[in-house]
């Protein structure tokens, strides 16, 4: 499958040499016998022929083309070889044998009256990012003879650029599409990236030898330039057979459940480090097309990209199988109500939807039984520092080969007839490429040689193997504690377990038979997006616990037992580690005053003065989303001046300073007579005086 992808001008142009006396099927099967077996069964001698054989014997010869003579001569030198042909290699013959005598499903719509039109061809080259444009002549019918959701879509043919004269008897099958309503022309060339990004993963998946090998259209545009306003189509190889879509990008699975589809996306997923993952897969057999890619920042492809929203979606539906098992692909963690759902198939199949979705148009039951709620208006919680996302990953898409003739190369947007020079990769030579003097190593180590198309794709392989990342919490915390600079908020798996808690909780996994919430299952998955070190997750436990307000899993209520307040206080613990101002300023007044502070701490002013001190430094920063939350109810100086009486008075662990004391409550009323508060400022000076004086008392 992926050859046909990685040729070029595969599309349509298979040289075939000529096969003659081919017989019946059982005639022409080549088993395990070897050839002098074969040449045994023949006559004693050459001389007892007959004048008809000897005749019927030169018929044939004159059938044989120049290849297959030479070929016949090759092997009549290696008599004792024994040629072993596999199951594959026969039925590959079967095919080109049957393809040679295939009549073109197309002959009765008659394209060849079609008038020759001649257009532009933008290919995206996969692994160099760059688009190949080149001229090709094609004859396309001027009516559709289908549409879809939409896309129209239009027979073509399109001659060989390595045909050397205009013969339209040995072209093939295309299918041009084009959107029928007006969309903007950058759209085509973002679902051309799109398909072939998805094809290299394809690649990537066959390469691991799994059971069967998965392939994806290449797919590129033709631009006609001689029409009005130069339109664009989308054109790909016209394949027969069955079409399905196996999964969508909103969680849907066929219910034949086949294995390859979903192990194929769940590949890719733990491949890319959690990066990206290709959905919608659909197409012939385990020949793809029009998938959909979900990027962790909800980036590029297009509105079918939901983001770590799509992934979600896809791990609830999605059970692990004997080829994810094959592949050392990890199970995504469920909830025990989740995996009784899997269980049940056909119960699964009324809590998810089978079209494909994009950004903004989902709707789903809210909370409160019998309300349409807009999905993304209530998951636009979205948090604005995430480390994850510019891990590097940015796309990278099959490799093209080169087609002979000219070809330009363009920009990564909207290529044009005249495109720029394209960007090269560059590798510094090795070494040991030839036996050279220390002087020339030295001046070879600053030459730079572009890299080759094999060396791309091997810098890829190692890529991605060094991104693996397991779909398991456990094994994911595992490699979060080996990590020395482990920060909060850069684990897609969190993300995409907190973003799963909230679907729960907007009843977008609801029964539609029972339309109640799996509040077990929302709480699963934010506790296991807490533990990744997600700060909105973390929040939410910290306030779910203590009993305070929050933005997510507001209804969800938990057994009230004593425990709670100390695993609140550590979850708010945790978010003011994670640099989160509201949850600092909290636990410094839990361990000024003890309130909410649970049993297994006590109260400390020396804690509660280093969380106050935290706040204020924080105040500078961004907190979580990107806004300054607590700054209005806490100025800095009511802080400065609340950690001055605590300084001035002593106790609880914390010397008595009246020294910083005054200079606590000078910054104090320096900070309130810039924020305008002239009377508060005063107070704030005659405070200092006072802490002055006992200074002075004590000396």
């Amino acid at each position: 499958m992926s050859s046909m992808g990685d040729d070029d001008d595969f599309d349509g142009d298979i040289c075939l040499f000529p096969i003659t006396d081919c017989g019946s099927l059982e005639e022409s099967e080549i088993d395990t016998h070897s050839i002098s077996e074969n040449e045994s069964n023949r006559d004693a001698s050459d001389e007892n022929e007959s004048d008809d054989d000897y005749t019927h014997k030169e018929k044939t010869k004159a059938f044989l083309s120049l290849r297959q003579r030479r070929l016949s001569r090759a092997l009549a030198s290696f008599e004792g070889l024994k040629v072993n042909i596999n199951r594959a290699q026969r039925n590959w013959l079967n095919a080109i044998r049957k393809a040679r005598h295939m009549d073109d499903p197309w002959e009765k719509f008659h394209l060849d009256d079609y008038p020759v039109e001649k257009c532009f061809r933008h290919r995206y080259s996969a692994l160099r990012k760059t688009w190949l444009t080149d001229e090709v002549k094609v004859k396309m019918e001027k009516k559709a003879f289908n549409r879809g959701a939409m896309r129209e879509c239009f027979r073509l043919k399109k001659l060989s650029s390595y045909s050397g004269s205009d013969n339209w008897n040995h072209t093939h099958n295309f299918v041009a599409k084009r959107y029928m309503e007006e969309v903007e022309r950058e759209i085509y060339f973002q679902d051309v990236k799109l398909q072939m990004d998805a094809k290299l993963w394809g690649e990537e998946y066959s390469r691991h030898n799994p059971p069967k090998k998965v392939d994806i259209f290449q797919m590129y545009i033709l631009e006609f330039k001689d029409r009005p306003d130069s339109p664009l189509y989308h054109c790909e190889h016209f394949i027969e057979g069955e079409y399905i879509k196996y999964n969508s990008n909103s969680g849907f699975v066929d219910e034949k459940m086949r294995n390859t589809p979903q192990a194929f996306s769940h590949f890719t997923f733990e491949r890319s480090g959690h990066q990206m993952i290709v959905v919608d897969i659909q197409g012939v057999g385990d020949l793809y097309t029009d998938p959909q890619l979900h990027t962790l920042d909800g980036k590029e492809y297009g509105d079918g990209n939901l983001g770590a929203k799509g992934m979600a979606l896809f791990f609830y539906s999605h059970v692990c199988n004997d080829i994810c098992q094959s592949l050392g692909l990890s199970e995504f963690d469920m909830s025990e109500n989740e995996k009784m759902i899997h269980a049940s198939n056909k119960k699964m199949m009324r809590v998810i939807a089978s079209c494909t979705m994009a950004r903004g148009s989902e709707l789903c039951l809210a909370p409160s039984p019998g309300e349409s709620v807009d999905i993304t208006e209530l998951l636009k919680r979205q948090r604005s520092i995430s480390t994850t996302s510019d891990s590097g990953f940015d796309g990278v898409l099959s490799p093209l080969d080169e087609e002979p003739g000219s070809m330009e190369t363009g920009s990564s947007n909207k290529p044009s007839p005249a495109i720029a020079a394209r960007r090269s990769r560059l590798r510094f030579c090795s070494e040991s490429e030839s036996s050279v003097t220390s002087v020339q190593i030295q001046m070879r180590k600053h030459i730079l040689a572009p890299l080759s198309e094999e060396e791309e794709m091997r810098n890829f392989q190692l890529q991605m193997q060094q991104r693996h990342r397991p779909s398991c919490v456990a094994l994911e915390k595992d490699l979060r504690q080996t990590n020395l600079a482990l920060k909060y908020n850069d684990s897609a798996l969190g993300k995409i377990h907190h973003e799963m808690a909230k679907y729960h909780e907007v009843g977008r996994f609801c029964d539609k038979d029972t339309e109640n919430i799996d509040w077990d299952s929302a709480l699963f998955h934010e506790i296991q997006a807490a533990e990744l070190g997600e700060l909105e997750a973390i929040l939410t436990m910290a306030k779910l616990y203590l009993g305070q307000e929050r933005d997510v899993l507001i209804n969800c209520v938990i057994k009230d037992v004593e425990e709670n307040v100390d695993q609140g206080m550590d979850y708010m613990v945790l978010a003011a580690e994670a640099g989160d101002r509201g949850a600092m300023l909290y636990v410094a007044k839990a361990f000024e005053t003890g309130y909410l502070l649970g049993k297994r701490r006590e109260v400390s002013w020396e804690d509660a003065i280093h969380w106050y001190d935290e706040a204020l430094n924080a105040v500078n920063d961004n907190d979580e989303g990107g806004e300054y939350d607590s700054t209005m109810n806490d100025p800095p100086y009511a802080i400065m001046a609340k950690m001055a009486e605590l300084y001035l008075q002593g106790g609880h662990g914390l010397d008595k300073l009246p020294e910083k004391a005054a200079e606590m409550y000078n910054m104090a009323a320096e900070s309130a007579m810039e924020a305008m508060k002239g009377r508060l400022s005063s107070k704030y000076y005659a405070l200092a005086e006072e802490a002055n004086a006992q200074i002075e008392e004590e000396e």
